[in-house]
């Protein structure tokens, strides 16, 4: 789903707000979360997932192409972990059985 496809949907859910509108709410909630993890913050939206924050030193590595070493600057990279039930919905629509029913049928 694109920013755009997100915008289109909020708006059709929701008649009393115009695209526009719509389009301003997704936009101020993804500056926020934006925002949060540039200041080193971690972000979690309950049923949903947590992002954060990773810094990744600087390590030496090898140019596949060519077999030189290349010196890789350290970073930071974003991390997400989704939610114990953002996981139990995506393998239910699956139809893939859970833990807790395969437990239940030891």
């Amino acid at each position: 789903m694109t920013r755009s496809e997100l915008v289109a949907r909020l708006a059709a859910s929701n008649p009393h707000l115009r695209h526009r509108d719509a389009e301003r709410l997704v936009d101020a909630v993804l500056h926020e979360i934006a925002e949060a993890l540039r200041q080193g913050h971690r972000v979690e939206l309950r049923g949903f997932g947590a992002f954060s924050i990773k810094d990744r030193a600087a390590r030496i590595a090898r140019d596949p192409r060519l077999g030189s070493t290349v010196q890789v600057a350290s970073k930071r990279v974003l991390h997400f972990k989704s939610s114990k039930l953002l996981n139990k919905r995506l393998n239910e629509a699956l139809g893939t059985p859970s833990d807790k029913d395969e437990d239940s049928k030891s």
